[in-house]
């Protein structure tokens, strides 16, 4: 029997641990992949206060990591299969086994989106989907594609353009949505063209990606484009992992809650990507962590 559970080790889940062990509670961190989430994965980390130089998110991570387990948090790597959140004890069931707390902070955020298209699911991790801290290398001298507008995908774009011949940003509104600081730095890398008003339409090839498809979203015309061998990175938003939170209403598929991270559900809380927010940001998940442990440690 555990004071509090954890789902989800992402900056969120994490910062909810160290601060409820702080208080006195012995903690469980669940999480199915390894500590960091999606930030994790990126190619580098901006922003957040306090960043090491050159902070990539596999750096971040394992330095979160290292800061929870010195406090005193127990993390499982396990994936979260069922739970159970009314009555005053929850159950959480893994593929590891069944845990029991008093009170649940549901930190697990989501996953990114697929695009939904023609050779995306064949062709994924040989040219489509790929991702760029750990594949960007390996299109040295190739084209690259990136799809999404917003501060992460420009901000992985910039990264890619450091190995890519050329880099093309597809993106389906008139214009990029990132913060200026990054429309400069596309504005100032040469080898980026930018493809706004379209989407990726379909990809195509056996062992690689050999021709893209991109749609105009204004006459629905189509444009075919032979590219042997060139690398396509998805950033299309995320998906938020609520689909085992029956028990729960949802809002757009994000989680509800007050300024104490409470939910509708005594004895649970939201914290992080998860939850119904405006900002979705590093600083911001691990504010929410913070409250909801210190709230659930009461």
């Amino acid at each position: 029997m555990y004071d509090i559970i954890i789902i989800g080790a992402g900056p969120a889940g994490i910062s909810a641990g160290i601060y409820a062990v702080s208080r006195g509670q012995r903690t469980l961190v669940l999480e199915k992949a390894r500590v960091g989430g999606i930030i994790g994965k990126v190619s580098t980390v901006t922003h957040y206060t306090a960043i090491q130089s050159q902070e990539t998110g596999a750096t971040f991570a394992a330095r979160m990591k290292e800061q929870a387990l010195n406090a005193g948090v127990e993390i499982v790597q396990a994936a979260v299969t069922g739970v159970k959140l009314s009555g005053d004890i929850k159950t959480v069931t893994t593929d590891q086994g069944t845990y029991e707390a008093r009170r649940v902070i549901l930190a697990n955020g989501g996953t990114p989106r697929k695009l939904g298209i023609p050779g995306e699911i064949e062709l994924a991790g040989k040219g489509m989907g790929m991702n760029a801290a750990r594949d960007g290398a390996a299109y040295k001298g190739q084209n690259v594609y990136v799809v999404g507008g917003a501060d992460g995908a420009v901000k992985e774009a910039l990264y890619l353009a450091s190995f890519a011949k050329h880099l093309t940003i597809i993106h389906f509104e008139e214009q990029l949505g990132c913060i200026p600081e990054f429309l400069q730095k596309i504005a100032a890398t040469n080898n980026i063209s930018l493809r706004l008003a379209s989407r990726l339409h379909a990809v195509y090839g056996q062992d690689q990606v050999e021709r893209l498809e991109i749609a105009n979203v204004h006459d629905g015309s189509i444009e075919s484009v032979e590219d042997p061998g060139c690398g396509i990175f998805v950033y299309a938003g995320v998906v938020p992992n609520t689909e085992l939170y029956t028990e729960l209403t949802l809002q757009d598929g994000y989680i509800p809650t007050n300024e104490k991270m409470e939910t509708a559900i005594p004895g649970v809380y939201a914290a992080g990507d998860i939850r119904v927010k405006q900002v979705r940001q590093v600083a911001t998940a691990v504010s929410d962590g913070a409250i909801a442990a210190i709230n659930a440690a009461m």
